[in-house]
């Protein structure tokens, strides 16, 4: 597994990437709709092909993990990402990374739990409102749960430098 930074010589790939798993390249969280094809990010490669990427954006000194996609689960792909993220951002000087996740996505909650990250804040029905802006997202979720909450975790960084 080869691991490179979303770059214009890749980037194409990345919204192609972008648009078979997520069905768009747009990404609504909180009220926002995020063009997933300007952040940043970074692709896990095995033999030229994605098996895994990870999207971000860094505002102010918070970072925020936007998508963790793996093609192959529990073979250390999502972890080794999100892991180039917390770099990344302890580089940057950022004093935490955030997610969002819906309350359907129990695998999510599960593995950013694992990997050190809280949960810090529930937004109860706050998926009506980013379903106003992509009315594409589901009613009902993994596990045949209605999806309507966003979840947030967060990592502190502070003296992980």
């Amino acid at each position: 597994m080869e691991i490179k930074e979303i770059s214009s010589k890749n980037r194409q790939q990345i919204n192609d990437f972008i648009k078979s798993q997520w069905f768009s390249t747009d990404m609504a969280v909180k009220g926002e709709l995020v063009d997933m094809t300007r952040i940043d990010g970074f692709a896990a490669y095995e033999c030229g092909e994605i098996i895994g990427l990870v999207t971000y954006r860094i505002i102010d000194n918070e970072c925020e993990i936007m998508s963790l996609d793996s093609l192959t689960e529990k073979q250390g792909i999502g972890t080794a990402l999100v892991n180039k993220v917390i770099e990344k951002a302890a580089r940057e000087r950022c004093d935490k990374v955030t997610l969002i996740t819906t309350n359907d996505n129990i695998n999510a909650m599960r593995f950013y739990q694992k990997r050190g990250f809280d949960m810090v804040s529930v937004y109860p029905n706050s998926v009506e409102a980013s379903r106003k802006l992509k009315p594409s997202i589901p009613i009902i979720g993994d596990f045949g749960i209605p999806i309507k909450h966003e979840i947030e975790f967060e990592m502190e960084l502070k003296g992980e430098e």
